[in-house]
């Protein structure tokens, strides 16, 4: 959606947006905090209609349930979610109750770093990892089929310039089907700090993938980038995310326009003199109400947690339905949480 389109449909947007309902998950497990009747809007453009921890600290089939960096739309009312332990589960979209789990690796069998998740059109999943970094493409069963080009230039240091633990933490498919989008966890090294790259690649006749242009996308100072997701018009839903020791976690949600920004991909050094990523602030999590939610350790919100995960699971009446989940780094301070959010007038 073009900015100028986005401002008037949330000027006209009223804060009452949905009641708030919690999710529940099949078993025992399902008992988490019931949230509070009435509204439940985080801004004029985004209310939370459930949450739930029935997930945190849990096995399946031996499997640590957690950890959980991306998630995606799967097939078969499932939706897909990885963890950076190298674990794929597929969960049920209404219950979120485990239906099977993929270990995954890279050519020599080692773990991933695991972050960013696609699931494509022909039901492979595609998967970046920020350890060197890399997009992978998998079967359905997690054995390696591909692998996409990456610029030496976004490559860890010191083959790169990309700071450790801060590479492809986002992955998006774009609703052509022909475009795939990464999103870097901060600035590369010699970049201004306020400045993150986004690397796309194009589908090529063949089925496989080149590289495309690359972004420049502003984001908040003292934040950076764990996921991005692709609405239905091809607008971004960009996460930016920080954690203050004693004070907690920041959230903030944007919509994000590439059009107009300058194709970055041979721009050595980013600086304020590129035209960068347009985005407009959709919410800030800390706003929203808590619906009853505890924290383990200082929040601003006792909702908030590490959220790193984000797919969007339904449209409806331009509305956008979005799940997201917190990574708990099986951290007895943290939570595995998911959040439902409903978006108005985005995509």
């Amino acid at each position: 959606m073009h900015p100028s389109r986005l401002r008037t449909a949330l000027a006209a947007v009223t804060a009452g947006l949905a009641a708030a309902t919690c999710l529940t998950a099949a078993g025992a497990a399902a008992a988490v905090p019931r949230a509070a009747t009435g509204t439940a809007a985080c801004s004029p453009a985004a209310s939370i209609t459930g949450f739930s921890d029935a997930l945190d600290k849990t096995t399946y089939e031996d499997t640590y349930v957690g950890n959980f960096s991306a998630l995606a739309t799967d097939r078969h009312g499932t939706v897909a979610a990885l963890s950076d332990r190298s674990s794929l589960f597929r969960l049920d979209a209404r219950t979120l109750e485990p239906r099977s789990v993929i270990p995954l690796a890279d050519e020599n069998g080692a773990a991933l770093d695991s972050e960013g998740l696609v699931v494509d059109r022909d039901g492979t999943y595609l998967v970046s990892s920020e350890t060197e970094p890399s997009v992978r493409r998998y079967s359905r069963t997690g054995k390696i089929l591909d692998r996409l080009p990456v610029p030496d230039a976004l490559r860890t240091a010191p083959a790169g310039r990309a700071r450790s633990n801060g590479s492809f933490e986002g992955l998006t498919l774009l609703a052509d089907g022909r475009t795939l989008v990464a999103s870097m966890e901060y600035a590369l090294s010699g970049d201004d700090t306020g400045l993150v790259r986004l690397q796309t690649w194009q589908r090529t006749e063949s089925g496989h993938w080149r590289l495309g242009a690359q972004y420049a996308y502003p984001v908040d100072d003292g934040l950076g980038v764990p996921e991005i997701t692709a609405t239905p018009d091809g607008s971004l839903l960009v996460l930016e995310r920080g954690f203050t020791s004693g004070v907690g976690n920041t959230v903030r949600l944007y919509l994000a326009d590439t059009r107009r920004a300058t194709d970055t991909s041979r721009t050595e050094t980013l600086t304020d003199r590129v035209r960068a990523v347009r985005k407009t602030l959709l919410t800030d999590l800390a706003s929203c109400p808590s619906l009853g939610a505890t924290a383990k350790q200082p929040q601003p919100n006792p909702l908030l947690d590490n959220i790193e995960g984000m797919a969007v699971t339904g449209r409806t009446k331009g509305r956008l339905d979005v799940l997201l989940v917190s990574d708990d780094n099986e951290n007895a301070t943290q939570t595995t949480r998911f959040y439902r959010l409903r978006i108005v007038a985005a995509g």
